[in-house]
């Protein structure tokens, strides 16, 4: 709901990053770099080390824009690229979820198993819609997609996208003692969402 304000708020920063980057690392390598930070918060929130975990969600977060950004800089977006970036995206979030649910079994568990299953929607919906809109011509892809050019794929608009999601892990984050509540509200919307994009999407292709 809130990726089409937010993003046209973070490109410029993200040149500029880019800018360091330039010749240093290709895209790829930053989305592979940003994962492999970004998947030791599992462990971190396991362990319950929720300010180290909090610094591993948020470069993991600047690295996902940062890998498009310099995509699109030095002119290599591909569609390679945006797969693995979109991929290890829904890893990531699934991890985090995951390491609440170990980090205090007795209390997370529940509201963690109902987040994933939430994420399993909101997943699914994403990427389906992606995948039929990409079978169709140019013309009639434009006429469907929403108006988020710095994607790589796709996508129906939602209640919960991905500035939604970072907020609720930094939250998460913040207040684990009341991981629970937050996840399983969160969850909710999540579950409004993959409703509104199968109707929506379902519409739209028809």
């Amino acid at each position: 709901m809130l990726d089409r304000w937010t993003m046209p708020l973070t490109q410029r920063p993200l040149l500029k990053l880019a800018t360091a980057f330039e010749g240093r690392l290709s895209p790829d390598q930053v989305t592979l770099l940003s994962f492999i930070i970004g998947i030791s918060a599992l462990p971190l929130l396991a362990f319950g080390y929720y300010g180290l975990a909090l610094v591993a969600i948020v470069i993991n977060r600047i690295g996902d824009g940062l890998d498009g950004a310099l995509a699109r800089q030095i002119g290599l977006q591909s569609d390679a690229g945006g797969f693995l970036d979109i991929g290890l995206d829904f890893v990531f979030y699934a991890a985090v979820v995951l390491g609440f649910g170990l980090a205090d079994p007795a209390n997370n568990a529940l509201a963690a198993a109902f987040l994933l299953f939430a994420f399993i929607g909101t997943g699914t919906s994403f990427l389906a819609f992606a995948i039929a809109t990409q079978q169709r011509d140019a013309d009639q892809q434009e006429k469907i997609r929403p108006d988020l050019p710095n994607k790589a794929f796709y996508y129906l608009e939602g209640l919960t996208e991905g500035t939604e999601t970072v907020i609720a892990l930094i939250v998460f984050c913040l207040f684990p003692q009341h991981f629970a509540w937050f996840a399983s509200l969160f969850a909710v919307a999540c579950l409004i969402t993959t409703v509104t994009r199968l109707w929506g999407g379902y519409r739209a292709l028809a």
